[in-house]
């Protein structure tokens, strides 16, 4: 058996808990160190989670030999900045989604882990479940696609949070809002040609509510609300001989699905544990990322778009 992919966590975010339960769940992964600005913080969430080695800034991890891959969970506007740092000092990265809402940011971070032979993966780890899967495969009982409904919601009461702050690339559409936009484009199977937004925006400058329309070059549409006020989510696909729900899409903790009445119940297994065992394949060499460029760009160009045609109250073409 290969030794496991040492992973550093860049970040000591909440997110990083539920990374770790699915790396203790996997022999292909070992967290080895954590980094973060403050040096105590590193060191107590190192000595909760059996984590050997803390680093009291991000580029001493990252200089590391013994950290083969890092996992980005910092606020949302250093994602970029902070992925080209770590590629620069040969480090494979996961990064926490979104990527970026800045599509030519995606095509810098690719070309620089492609200069550099590392892997590169947006952290989007809904993608890699059996249920969601199970939802492709379900797709032609369904008839030809005409409507995907979806929401992703939570009261956020914190002030301080960071998802509300404007200087970090805050808001719902960001946060939440953006599983919606992946799997709106991963059912209808190809990117949007047309979106429109509609935006509340609350006293910091970030969109509390965000509403959107997806309209595909086949014929369907896709309509989402994501927020920080109501604790809600689901994903509903509508084809012409039927139509499957799931109303715990994004987590994955029930893993089970209804088709036209039919109950279809899978193993959720651990999503952070399928995300990390596929980096590490990828890194390995024995597996692509299950997202690579092509999903990023997707991402931040519908993202970019939806942002566009908020501000400026009009239909946006891609």
């Amino acid at each position: 058996m290969t030794h496991p992919v040492r992973w550093g966590l860049l970040g000591t975010g909440d997110i990083n808990r539920k990374l770790l339960r699915g790396a203790r769940q996997s022999a292909e992964v070992e967290v080895v160190a954590v980094a973060s600005r403050d040096p105590e913080r590193a060191a107590a969430f190192a000595a909760e989670h059996e984590i050997p080695r803390t680093f009291g800034s991000y580029e001493a991890m990252l200089d590391d030999p013994g950290v083969d891959a890092v996992y980005i969970s910092l606020p949302n506007a250093l994602h970029h900045p902070w992925t080209l740092t770590a590629l620069a000092a040969g480090k494979h990265v996961l990064c926490e989604k979104p990527y970026t809402r800045r599509p030519d940011e995606v095509d810098v971070a690719f070309d620089a882990a492609e200069r550099a032979g590392l892997v590169l993966m947006e952290a989007f780890m809904w993608r890699h479940t059996r249920q969601t899967a199970r939802l492709i495969e379900l797709l032609p009982r369904i008839g030809r696609l005409h409507t995907i409904r979806s929401t992703f919601s939570f009261a956020l009461d914190n002030l301080a949070n960071i998802r509300l702050s404007a200087d970090l690339d805050g808001g719902s559409l960001m946060d939440v809002g953006c599983y919606c936009v992946s799997a709106s484009r991963l059912l209808a199977g190809e990117e949007p040609s047309a979106v429109f937004g509609t935006q509340e925006v609350g006293p910091s400058g970030v969109d509390l509510r965000f509403s959107g329309l997806l309209r595909f070059p086949g014929g369907t549409v896709a309509e989402f609300t994501s927020g920080f006020t109501t604790d809600h989510e689901s994903l509903e696909a509508i084809g012409t001989t039927g139509s499957f729900r799931v109303l715990d899409p994004w987590h994955n903790q029930t893993g089970l699905i209804t088709l036209d009445g039919e109950e279809i119940r899978l193993d959720p297994g651990n999503p952070y544990q399928l995300e990390l065992e596929n980096m590490a394949a990828a890194i390995r060499g024995e597996a692509e990322p299950l997202l690579g460029r092509d999903d990023a760009l997707g991402q931040a160009r519908t993202i970019a778009a939806l942002y566009e045609s908020a501000d400026q109250g009009a239909v946006v073409s891609l």
